[in-house]
């Protein structure tokens, strides 16, 4: 898999050297470092999880084509962090060219950038490395007169690798099934067993225990917000009360082998909808389910959010959330005062996955092997006074993950409940 796509990212260049960097450990507090992940894009062409390497890509070296900078075999750093591939590694075991040890990466550099033309670079991530890949131009500007030259041109890798990315192979497809299966057996348990007066936490538990069991951790930090919680967008204490009558959003979303799988579904902590809680959740189901049927190859991602709006928008005046016309609550954007984000994004490696969304200012259409979120909502935050008071702290949203089929799509997450009677009588049993 690696193989195949570092042939066509290099097809892809047409020339010139991409330099790609995997970062150093973060630490989390003194001496504790946070769980290591790779970058995305790094671990997309390489396959290569460990901290602090360096890969380079030069289609027109005959020889090396591909090259790895990693920390060199160190036994008693081994004894206390854990074993590394080391340069031997490198080469045998992830296929590169050939391998250096990093702390070369400052004298190679030079050599590898030497009369290239271009520079697939993204500068502003890594400062480190960007003060190094500006100094080895530099030093090669002031070498024109013995025949060197730097890159005149330098690109975004992002404008050839994040296309790659955003279209998902057959491969990608089932790591994103098996990550959406784990993420829905996590959500249906916790719907299974949630009960008043358990705090978020203890659900926000169901969940990860289900992700370990399967061999997955959380793609994100979990969303367990109920009650007044619900309506904060990105909420993620997760430690209240949960009380009886008040409705539970979790958002969550498990990372299997790399790629991400992100759900939400919203439920009554007691098992059963108020009739304020139905009305609202009635509007948003709408919502979700019409703009999910339009999504198939040839519609532009910003018609699935226009459509969101539209039926939310229609659904709040039926309900009494807004007022006036439909055509003045959009125009004027007076939704935005319960709904006020994006209906998609992109879903892979990343939970918003990496890829444009408009090309030349235009959205961009809708391809098969793209996989996008649908994921409307209403919040009713407390600070509203111009409404009933049943309807204050109703925090909705539902999210499913959507691949782009060749003539439709495919609902990725459907199996977890979102219709009221299959809420209600799983919660019941």
């Amino acid at each position: 898999m690696f193989e195949e796509r570092r042939k066509i990212f290099l097809e892809k260049m047409n020339g010139g050297i991409a330099i790609l960097r995997n970062p150093n450990e973060v630490i989390r507090s003194h001496d504790t470092n946070y769980r290591y992940r790779s970058d995305s894009d790094f671990y997309y062409l390489t396959g290569f999880n460990e901290p602090n390497s360096i890969a380079l890509f030069i289609p027109e070296n005959d020889k090396y084509k591909y090259i790895l900078f990693v920390r060199p075999r160190d036994p008693e750093k081994e004894t206390w962090d854990g074993r590394r591939a080391g340069i031997e590694g490198a080469i045998n075991d992830y296929k590169a060219d050939i391998a250096y040890d990093i702390n070369d990466f400052p004298k190679k550099i030079l050599d590898y950038l030497k009369n290239k033309d271009k520079l697939y670079y993204t500068f502003g991530i890594y400062p480190d490395i960007d003060k190094i890949v500006i100094d080895a131009i530099s030093n090669l500007r002031g070498r024109v007169r013995n025949g060197d030259f730097a890159p005149s041109t330098i690109i975004d890798i992002g404008t050839i690798l994040h296309e790659m990315r955003l279209i998902k192979s057959n491969d990608e497809i089932e790591l994103m099934k098996k990550s959406n299966f784990i993420a829905q057996e996590a959500h249906i348990q916790a719907m299974k067993n949630v009960k008043p007066n358990m705090y978020e936490y203890e659900v926000e538990a169901i969940i990860e225990n289900v992700f370990k069991k399967y061999g997955a951790c959380s793609s994100y930090n979990p969303i367990i917000g109920s009650g007044i919680n619900s309506t904060i967008l990105h909420y993620n204490e997760n430690n209240s009360l949960m009380r009886n009558g008040d409705l539970l959003l979790i958002d969550a979303g498990a990372e299997y082998n790399y790629y991400a799988s992100d759900i939400t579904r919203t439920f009554p902590i007691n098992g059963k909808f108020t009739p304020a809680q139905k009305a609202v959740y009635e509007v948003v189901l709408k919502a979700q389910l019409e703009a999910i049927k339009i999504a198939k190859p040839g519609i532009k991602f910003h018609d699935i959010h226009d459509l969101a709006v539209k039926i939310l928008s229609e659904g709040m005046i039926e309900i009494g959330l807004l007022k006036g016309s439909l055509d003045e609550v959009i125009e004027k954007e007076h939704y935005k005062k319960f709904y006020m984000h994006r209906t998609s994004h992109w879903l892979g490696m990343d939970v918003h996955d990496r890829g444009l969304y408009y090309i030349n200012g235009k959205s961009r259409e809708l391809q098969k092997g793209m996989i996008l979120t649908i994921e409307p909502g209403i919040y009713i935050q407390e600070n509203i006074t111009d409404l009933p008071k049943e309807f204050i702290g109703i925090g909705i949203r539902i999210e499913d993950d959507i691949l782009i089929t060749e003539n439709g799509n495919e609902n990725l997450s459907e199996r977890v409940p979102k219709f009221i009677d299959e809420i209600e009588d799983l919660m019941s049993n």
